[in-house]
C-alpha cells in the first residue's frame, strides 16, 4: 500500500506558506520610521533610527523649521550615511531625519530645449518653470550590447582636423584630454555650434561659475541655445550635486535619443565627476586605492559612459565628448588612464602647440579615433595615414631642421616633410568662428596631398 504521509506533509507545508503570504498582503503598509541626526563630519551626515535604501532621499528637519534634502550614500549597522544636496547651514545634533518615498528620477521633455538647469533639474536662467511631461530614472537603464545599432556613418563636427584625420562616428564616445588653459572649452564650443545633430546637451560639471555664463552667452549664443540643454553644477556645489549633474545630463540625452533624435553630449569634465565621487567615497570611509581614488570611482566611470552611444533599432544616437583633465599634464593620471580604456578614442590637446598660438591645439600623433577605419572610405584613410606620416617625420627631425644640421637631399622623406610642413600646419589650424564641413575637410586634404600621393 502506498504511503501518503510525505505527500500530505508537502501539501501542509505549501498551505502554511500560502497562508503566511496572504497574511503579509493583508498587513497595512510599513510606516515611515523617522530617525535623528547623530553626527556630521565634513559634508557627511550620520543618522540613526531610520531605515532607507542607498540612493533614497531623506529630509533633515532643523529646530527652526528649515528642511535640507539629502541622499543615502551608505550605511554601517544601524547608522545611515547621508550626503546633502544643498546648503547645510543650521543643522545640529538630533535633527529629525525623515525618509521620503520618492525615487531618484528626473523630469524630462522637449520643454528643456533652450534652458539652463542645475543638477536637480531646477532652472538657473530665470525663465520660469520648466515644462516637462516625462519622468526617467536618474541612473538610466542598461542597454543590451547586442541590441545596440553599430556605428555606420561619420559625423560632421565642423572642425577640419577632426573630420579629416580623427573622423568621428555617429554614436561614438571620445575623450578630450587636456591640461588647464589649452583651449578645450573653445573646442567644445566649436563642436556645440557646428556639429550636425538634432540636439546638444552640455554638462558643465565642477567648473568655475564664470565659465558657465561665458559658455552660455558667448560660446553657445542665442542660435546655439535654441537646440541645446545646459546642465550646470559649478565647483562650489556639493559633491552629490556635481555627481547628479553628470547623471542628469546623460538622462536628458537618453530621453532625446529615445525619441529618435541624434544627440551631441558634451561633458566638461569627466575628471570632476570622478573627483565628486571620490569626495563622497572618502567621506564614508571607503579606502583609497590609486592616487587617492577609491575603487568605486573606477566602477562609476563605465556606468556613466556606457549610457551614451547608439540606442536600439528605431532610436537615435548619443555622440559624446568627455573632457579629461590631465593634472599637471600627466598623461598617466589614473582617471585619464581609465578613461582611455572605456572610450572609443581620444583627442589630446598639446600645451606646447597652445603656447605657440596653434589652435585648436590637437596633437595629431597622440590622438586616435577607434572607429575611423570602419566608417571612412579607403581613399580617405590613405590620405590620413600619409598626412600623419609626414607630420610625424617632421616632428621627429625638427631639432635637426631648426638648427640647420639637416642638409637637403640627405633623406627624400625628410625633404618631402619639410616641403609639406607649411601646408600641414595651416591645415591643422582653424579660426574659432569658422565652420568647416566634412566634405570640405576631405576636399582640403585631397588638395593638400592628392597631387603628391
Amino acid at each position: 500500500m502506498t504511503d501518503l504521509a510525505p505527500a500530505a506533509r508537502l501539501n501542509e507545508s505549501w498551505a502554511a506558506k500560502l497562508a503566511a503570504y496572504r497574511a503579509r498582503l493583508s498587513e497595512p503598509p510599513e510606516l515611515v520610521v523617522e530617525g535623528r541626526l547623530s553626527r556630521m563630519v565634513g559634508l557627511t551626515l550620520e543618522a540613526v533610527g531610520c531605515r532607507a535604501a542607498v540612493g533614497a532621499r531623506c529630509l533633515v528637519k532643523t529646530a527652526h523649521g528649515r528642511s535640507v534634502e539629502a541622499e543615502v550614500v551608505g550605511f554601517a549597522g544601524e547608522r545611515v550615511f547621508l550626503m546633502p544636496t544643498g546648503d547645510i547651514q543650521g543643522l545640529e545634533a538630533d535633527c529629525r531625519v525623515i525618509p521620503l518615498t520618492q525615487t531618484s528620477s528626473v523630469r524630462v521633455g522637449f520643454g528643456l530645449l533652450g534652458r539652463v538647469l542645475d543638477g536637480a533639474g531646477k532652472p538657473l536662467d530665470g525663465k520660469g518653470p520648466v515644462l516637462t511631461d516625462h519622468s526617467v530614472p536618474l541612473t538610466g537603464s542598461v542597454i543590451n550590447p547586442l541590441a545596440r545599432k553599430p556605428i555606420r556613418e561619420p559625423l560632421d563636427v565642423g572642425v577640419r582636423a577632426i573630420n579629416a584625420l580623427l573622423t568621428v562616428g555617429r554614436g561614438q564616445r571620445l575623450g578630450l584630454f587636456a591640461g588647464t588653459g589649452v583651449g578645450k572649452s573653445n573646442l567644445l564650443g566649436m563642436m556645440s555650434k557646428y556639429t550636425n545633430t538634432d540636439v546638444v546637451v552640455v554638462g558643465l560639471i565642477g567648473e568655475r561659475g564664470r565659465e558657465v555664463n561665458e559658455f552660455v552667452q558667448k560660446i553657445l549664443g542665442e542660435e546655439g541655445r535654441a537646440k541645446a540643454v545646459v546642465i550646470a553644477t559649478p565647483a562650489d556645489y556639493p559633491p552629490l550635486m556635481r555627481l547628479h549633474g553628470a547623471l542628469l545630463a546623460t538622462s536628458v540625452a537618453e530621453f532625446f535619443r529615445s525619441q529618435g533624435l541624434d544627440v551631441l553630449l558634451l561633458m566638461d569634465s569627466l575628471t570632476r565627476f570622478a573627483q565628486a565621487q571620490r569626495e563622497i567615497a572618502l567621506a564614508i570611509d571607503e579606502p583609497p586605492a590609486t592616487k587617492g581614488y577609491p575603487p568605486s570611482v573606477f566602477a562609476k566611470l563605465p556606468q556613466l559612459v556606457e549610457r551614451a552611444g547608439n540606442g536600439n533599432e528605431g532610436e537615435g544616437s548619443i555622440t559624446a565628448f568627455y573632457t579629461v583633465l590631465t593634472e599637471g599634464d600627466d598623461a598617466n593620471d589614473p582617471i585619464a588612464d581609465a578613461a582611455r580604456g572605456i572610450l572609443d578614442g581620444h583627442i589630446v590637446l598639446s600645451r606646447a602647440l597652445a603656447d605657440s598660438g596653434h589652435y585648436p591645439a590637437i596633437d595629431i600623433e597622440a590622438s586616435v579615433s577607434r572607429v575611423m577605419t570602419d566608417i571612412a572610405e579607403e581613399r580617405h584613410l590613405q590620405l590620413a595615414r600619409r598626412f600623419k606620416r609626414l607630420y610625424s617625420i617632421y616632428q621627429q627631425n625638427s631639432d635637426l631642421i631648426s638648427v640647420g644640421a639637416y642638409h637637403k637631399g640627405s633623406d627624400p622623406r625628410i625633404d618631402e616633410a619639410i616641403a609639406m610642413n607649411p601646408g600641414i600646419m595651416s591645415f591643422l589650424q582653424q579660426d574659432l568662428h569658422e565652420a568647416v564641413g566634412f566634405e570640405q575637410s576631405l576636399d582640403a586634404l585631397e588638395k593638400l596631398l592628392g597631387s603628391s600621393a
